[in-house]
């Protein structure tokens, strides 16, 4: 690939492709959040939607029996995805797919447990929550991770990013409201740590970043996308009280 055709998102997959997570979370946050499910033998079928290279898929995979579906846009990711299933000797229940969560193939009532981490506020957490309820059968459960208000206070710069990444944040009781309001009964919410932002995130993604600037050398665009995660690392150490992301748990009505 020629430097001067890269593009952002060239960038971002060839940052991330070798991260275990492609955002904020650690194991031990995907397994407090499987601690809310209940009976977990009772999950036959789970969905991992925009699993990247699948960090957290691993982890349900070695805590549940069920055959797990990984999805994702990015053929490298599901590729890594893939591998690293065979590496835990799982590639016959866990398997990724290419794939958008804006138009799954999936059938209705297929999956007794649908995951996401990171990404539903990509579609907007009101629209993910509904579009998806449809492939999850009565009493599964719905885990999600989406950034959002921790206060009233809406710092600007915040908000801005935000608002240009993705759907803009809302808080935290909103949020719930809106889980219950698209037919879930609440089971838990509770925010990541620090942690999963700095030490499982920003810091793999730091190291990335560098050496991508030494195979790249004197080329804008990259100079441009390191600047950009920069700031959002700075931007969390600055207003890490005001935001961060959430973890919500429901199950079908």
């Amino acid at each position: 690939m020629e430097s001067k055709e890269l593009t952002m998102m060239d960038l971002i997959v060839e940052t991330h492709v070798g991260l275990e997570r492609q955002g904020p979370g650690s194991p031990e946050v995907t397994l407090q959040a499987l601690g809310f499910l209940g009976d977990l033998s009772k999950i036959a079928r789970a969905a991992d939607l925009a699993c990247g290279t699948g960090g957290q898929t691993m982890v349900l995979a070695q805590n549940l029996n069920a055959n797990i579906t990984g999805l994702d846009l990015c053929p490298a990711f599901i590729d890594v995805f893939n591998a690293n299933a065979e590496k835990l000797n799982q590639q016959n229940r866990v398997f990724g797919m290419v794939g958008d969560m804006e138009k799954l193939p999936f059938a209705e009532d297929e999956f007794d447990l649908i995951w996401c981490e990171g990404a539903i506020d990509g579609i907007g957490f009101e629209k993910g929550l509904n579009d998806w309820k449809r492939f999850l059968k009565k009493g599964g459960h719905i885990a999600v991770t989406c950034p959002s208000w921790f206060s009233d206070e809406r710092p600007a710069e915040v908000e801005k990013l935000w608002a240009e990444a993705s759907h803009p944040l809302d808080t935290i009781g909103n949020n719930i409201a809106l889980l219950q309001r698209a037919g879930y009964l609440l089971v838990a919410a509770f925010p990541l740590p620090e942690i999963c932002w700095t030490e499982h995130y920003f810091g793999p993604r730091a190291v990335a970043d560098k050496a991508l600037l030494e195979k790249y050398p004197r080329n804008d665009t990259v100079a441009a996308y390191i600047e950009e995660n920069k700031y959002e690392a700075e931007l969390y150490a600055k207003y890490k009280q005001y935001y961060g992301y959430v973890f919500y748990i429901g199950v079908k009505k």
